[in-house]
């Protein structure tokens, strides 16, 4: 955990609640809930499988970090049942025995469930949980940064004038009717519909109504939903 934090950025919440020196408050948010990776970490630790000698591997990119480790889901178990509360089937019940009695792990069973709360809690998107079956297998889990990637808006039919505003989004926090227009070449009534389309869409919130101080930014605790609408088809036909 000590090295991931050193590649990962972290910011602080200060709130003042008087005066005092002494009731100064400061929490560290970092770019990733700590707890979700820790689950993680020891989620590979425990269920990997051990007759195979590659190491556990933790990717760090830019955009996500993968935690990757050796091993098939136990049968039955899919990927699918591991979003919600279900039977605990372990490769390595010593060591999990072990890390339960020594209070790392509150549940046998829990760890995926708590990881996906963790994430959605700060805002961040559902962790995505896969199986490799070539071979012994492989379980890799990642933790996206961003809550909309640019093959999750390709799910949700965007086009790519819509990615290209909510990528730019994802990297600066926010984007103007005039930073849109420098970028995607568009007029000023036609970069106000495909923003306006996103706000309709549920994954960008406008705030301000008219004017320079107007801007939009990710709806993070909205959910993202399909619509069609003139405006919609107005974005469409673009050129």
């Amino acid at each position: 955990m000590n090295a991931i934090k050193k590649h990962i950025s972290v910011r602080f919440d200060i709130s003042v609640k008087d005066l005092k020196l002494e009731e100064l408050a400061r929490k560290d948010i970092w770019e990733y809930p700590l707890e979700a990776l820790r689950e993680a970490v020891i989620n590979a630790l425990i269920h990997r499988d051990y007759l195979d000698t590659a190491p556990i591997r933790i990717k760090i990119y830019e955009d996500k970090i993968t935690i990757w480790n050796l091993g098939k889901l136990m049968p039955p178990l899919t990927v699918e049942m591991l979003k919600q509360e279900h039977s605990g089937y372990h490769r390595n019940r010593f060591i999990t025995a072990v890390f339960y009695y020594a209070g790392l792990i509150e549940k046998c069973v829990s760890g995926t469930i708590r990881i996906i709360q963790l994430c959605k809690e700060q805002g961040l998107p559902e962790p995505e949980f896969m199986e490799t079956p070539i071979g012994i297998g492989a379980f890799p889990i990642t933790f996206n940064k961003d809550i909309y990637t640019e093959e999750q808006l390709r799910k949700l039919e965007l086009n790519e004038r819509q990615i290209k505003a909510e990528m730019y989004v994802n990297g600066k926090g926010k984007i103007t009717n005039k930073e849109y227009r420098e970028i995607s070449n568009l007029k000023e009534r036609f970069a106000t519909i495909v923003l306006n389309n996103l706000v309709n869409k549920g994954i960008l919130v406008k705030y301000g109504t008219t004017g320079r101080g107007t801007y939009y930014a990710v709806a993070k605790t909205q959910k993202p939903h399909k619509t069609r609408s003139k405006d919609a088809d107005k974005d469409n036909n673009v050129d």
